[in-house]
Parts: structure tokens; C-alpha cells; sequence
């Protein structure tokens, strides 16, 4: 199986957390939705039925990320204004929102659907997208490079191994992770699986490492890249058909 590699960065990025409404605050990572509307800005996909979400964020699709730069959070003020009710600057509410400074996160992406992973290939090896690619808010403009491209192998691990990317609890063997000195482990849940109405159908945990360092642990399905690097995707494996 082929899996693209590819980086996204920016000055500031913002994945809000599902249950922070009154004060904002961010994952530290695009979660998969959230990866699935970058792609779909990359790509051009309809915005008005969520196409992205069907192309990108469907059993078809397998994503996963790792943390470049280590996690660093701000909290900033942002003037909303309630255009409800009233376009007038002066009403407006100034909310304390928290921020991921200085992201940069690697992008893993394979597709069952040759035709979408070509074209998706192709533009961001040539730098381009249909739609301007953001971190988690309109405001927050990302750039995207590409990094490269692997054949991969599934790998069912029998001891502890070095993963790069974060790990989805349903992943890990029971007391499977193995905790060293020198890093800092962080437990989430995060959005994993959301329809083309925007409804959450799916949470689990993921465990990340803060600095962006591999993790070890037992888990009971992980990819290895021809380069040697072991990775997850937050989907375990495509759900039918073959491989691209």
C-alpha cells in the first residue's frame, strides 16, 4: 500500500475541543474531521454538503498524523461580534481563546481510490489547492509541503515498538504502554469519525507524546514505512475492498 507523506504549518492553529464553548480551547493536533477539510481545501470538495467528510473521512480513507513541533499553547483575546442580532462593531465579546503557537504536524494519507490519491498527489507536490488551507479557523492560514511518498506494510507487533504518531486507545493492548523518562504523555478524546451533517458518530482516546517523540508501546496493529518508521492510523485498516 502507498501512503503519502506531507507537512502542514502555520503561525498559530486552533482545533477546538468539542466540550470548551465559553472559553475555547484547542486540541494539539488536527483530529480527523479536521484533517479531512484540509485535504477536501486541497482538493476542492463541496462545501455546502461536507463533501470532504465523505471522501476523506470515510472507511476509504486512512489518516493519520504526527506532532513536528513540539506542542506549545498561548490563550489570546478575539473580539466576536453577534451578528444575530446586530452587525454594529460595537456589540461585540471578547473571548480568551487558547492556541497551538508555531505548529507543524506530518500528514499520513492512503486512499482505496487511485484517482483521488493521484490527484491529491499531484497538487500538493505542485504546491496547489482549489481552496485556501487553514488550521482549524478561516484566520489561521496554513502552509502545506510535500514530504514524500511510502510503501507500507501492516505490522502486528508481539512486544513493545517506537510509534511516531499518537495512539488511539481502542489500539493499545491492555497496559501495553510503556512509560519512559523524559517524555510527556497526554490522554485525549478527540472526534474520530463525523458525518456529512457535521453529527460525531465516533470518540476514543488517543495518547500523544508532547514533544512530538515516538512512544512505545504494545499495540495490535501499526505500519511500517519503507523508511523504517512505525506510524498508526486512527482507523485500524480500510474496512473492505483492496488497497490502493
Amino acid at each position: 500500500m502507498k501512503v503519502l507523506a506531507f507537512d502542514v504549518w502555520g503561525d498559530l492553529a486552533h482545533f477546538r475541543k468539542f466540550y470548551t464553548t465559553t472559553s475555547p480551547l484547542t486540541f494539539p493536533f488536527p483530529p480527523p474531521p479536521t484533517i479531512a477539510g484540509m485535504l477536501g481545501a486541497i482538493y476542492g470538495t463541496t462545501k455546502e454538503t461536507n463533501q470532504h467528510l465523505k471522501l476523506f473521512g470515510g472507511p476509504e480513507c486512512l489518516l493519520g498524523v504526527r506532532i513536528v513541533n513540539p506542542v506549545r499553547k498561548i490563550r489570546m483575546g478575539i473580539n466576536l461580534i453577534d451578528t444575530k442580532r446586530d452587525w454594529t462593531p460595537k456589540v461585540r465579546t471578547q473571548i480568551r481563546t487558547e492556541f497551538v503557537k508555531s505548529p507543524r504536524y506530518r500528514i499520513y494519507f492512503a486512499h482505496q481510490d487511485a484517482q483521488i490519491y493521484q490527484d491529491l498527489k499531484q497538487l500538493i507536490m505542485e504546491h496547489r489547492s482549489v481552496y485556501t488551507v487553514a488550521l482549524g479557523l478561516s484566520e489561521l492560514l496554513a502552509d502545506f509541503g510535500f514530504g514524500n511518498e511510502f510503501e507500507v506494510q501492516r505490522v502486528v507487533p508481539e512486544t513493545p515498538v517506537d510509534i511516531s504518531t499518537p495512539i488511539t486507545a481502542g489500539n493499545l493492548v491492555p497496559d501495553g504502554l510503556v512509560v519512559e523518562t523524559g517524555k510527556r504523555y497526554i490522554k485525549e478524546k478527540i472526534p474520530l469519525i463525523m458525518n456529512t451533517d457535521r453529527v460525531v458518530e465516533r470518540y476514543d482516546e488517543v495518547i500523544y507524546e508532547l514533544d512530538g517523540k515516538p512512544i512505545r508501546a504494545n499495540v495490535r496493529e501499526c505500519w511500517q514505512l519503507n523508511n523504517g518508521e512505525l506510524i498508526t492510523f486512527f482507523r485500524t485498516s480500510f474496512s473492505s475492498g483492496d488497497s490502493p
